[in-house]
């Protein structure tokens, strides 16, 4: 009689695993028979993966303290039907320079977004009046399509911390080699990856030169998910076509469903309230604006003289891992509310000189590992200022002087391979090798 217990226990735990298996896939999987009626199994973006469920998306310190519910708003948990013909015609009517093209596998993603994954879609939605600000300067000023704005989306879920299975990291998660062939800095005190910034302005760069490599922006999308190489099997493979519909059976299986992914986030996050989706409200400071250092300086001490609180300057500075700017290295930059810039501006002096005398017994000083180079520099900043409630304002370009002697060498190993499945991707040898450039410059040198 035990034993028999023992085995019915067994197979019904075998059988909440298997459920559990199932459930855990169609996070990761969509499966649906088309038109030929061929069964079709894409996997979803790494974004859509890591934050299927709005408990994993509410879980990061950012999302849990600084968005809130609108009372105002009358959400519901169900989304309005509509036709396949209402859908593709509001696809049709967006201001977009990239085709936003409609067919049964660009439904799959939508009907994700706008049902199953609704209430994240409404935690993105208020996140987005941080970010989308800093997002469209960088695309402008890169001449990228504005749409690309929407690609974070599905990358990281907005979420600046965000770190994939295989290391990618940031808004637009970027792997450690390609972050530092496009400037960004990564190494034991800072890493740009997080910079909402710095990494939006080296995206912006990277999607322009992978335009410049194939002249279609949807190939140029799916190269920043799988890699040029990649891309170009599938070119050769489906006979020279450089539509991406065409070369879609001959691409990576998560990278099939990257543009169709792509393409739904940018419907979901424009047509929401069709959908009875209501965005959440933002805590985060309305206007935050940056000062540049070059001596360190603790958040600690920050937060003493600048009257801030730690986690608020941690979420405004994601990128600096050991609390501390380390201007030693190179100057750098501060996010902070307005009143508190007001403050360290006002006491810069007695900061640093507090600071230096208060922590001179610790090395904060850490070797750049994203430039290999010599480098001498001589810069003169001034601060930038944004409003998360409107446009990015303008701010007064830095003047910079720099000599610098190094040899760019391309490499195998980038942010590509992204997949779900842990596919290692590597990038061609034709792929756009150039010397990074100093990202304190005017809009008129970036679009150079």
């Amino acid at each position: 009689m035990k034993k028999t217990y023992l085995t019915l226990i067994a197979g019904l735990l075998a059988c909440l695993s298997l459920t559990t298996t199932a459930q855990n896939m169609e996070d990761y999987e969509i499966v649906f028979t088309d038109e030929g009626n061929n069964r079709q199994v894409i996997d979803v973006p790494t974004g859509m993966a890591m934050y299927m469920e709005l408990d994993s998306l509410l879980a990061s310190y950012h999302n849990l303290n600084y968005l809130s519910l609108d009372e105002d708003c009358n959400a519901t948990s169900e989304s309005p039907y509509y036709t396949n013909e209402e859908v593709a015609e509001r696809l049709s009517r967006m201001p977009c320079t990239i085709a936003m093209t409609y067919n049964p596998i660009v439904q799959q993603f939508i009907d994700r977004y706008v049902n199953r994954m609704r209430k994240s879609v409404s935690v993105m939605l208020g996140a987005s009046n941080f970010y989308l600000p800093i997002f469209e300067d960088a695309l402008e000023s890169y001449g990228v399509p504005n749409e690309l704005k929407y690609l974070p989306v599905i990358e990281s879920a907005l979420n600046p911390r965000a770190v994939s299975r295989v290391g990618a990291t940031g808004l637009w998660q970027f792997m450690l080699a390609t972050g530092k062939q496009y400037g960004l800095r990564v190494n034991s005190l800072v890493d740009d990856r997080k910079d909402p910034i710095r990494a939006s302005y080296a995206a912006a760069r990277f999607l322009r030169d992978l335009f410049h490599i194939f002249g279609d922006w949807t190939l140029a999308i799916a190269a920043y998910n799988c890699g040029p190489e990649n891309v170009n099997k599938a070119i050769r493979r489906s006979g020279g076509s450089r539509d991406y519909w065409t070369i879609y059976p001959y691409l990576p299986a998560e990278t099939r469903g990257y543009v169709p992914a792509f393409i739904a986030a940018n419907y979901a996050m424009t047509y929401y309230c069709q959908h009875n989706i209501c965005p959440m409200l933002t805590d985060l400071p309305e206007h935050t604006d940056t000062v540049v250092v070059n001596k360190n300086v603790s958040f600690s001490t920050l937060t003493k003289f600048c009257d801030i609180d730690l986690n608020l300057l941690r979420e405004l500075n994601p990128q600096y891992r050991r609390d501390l700017v380390n201007g030693l290295t190179e100057p750098s930059t501060i996010r902070m509310p307005l009143s508190a810039i007001n403050r360290f501006v006002e006491q810069q002096d007695t900061i640093l000189a507090y600071d230096a005398e208060h922590h001179s017994s610790r090395s904060y000083t850490a070797s750049d590992e994203s430039n290999s180079s010599s480098r001498s520099s001589s810069r003169s900043y001034s601060h930038r200022s944004y409003s998360n409630s409107g446009r990015y304002n303008h701010y007064k370009s830095a003047s910079t002087s720099t000599s610098t002697s190094s040899t760019t060498t391309n490499t195998n190993t980038s942010r590509y391979g992204r997949s779900s499945r842990g596919n290692s991707y590597s990038r061609s040898n034709n792929s756009y090798s150039r010397s990074n450039n100093s990202y304190s410059r005017s809009k008129k040198s970036r679009r150079g």
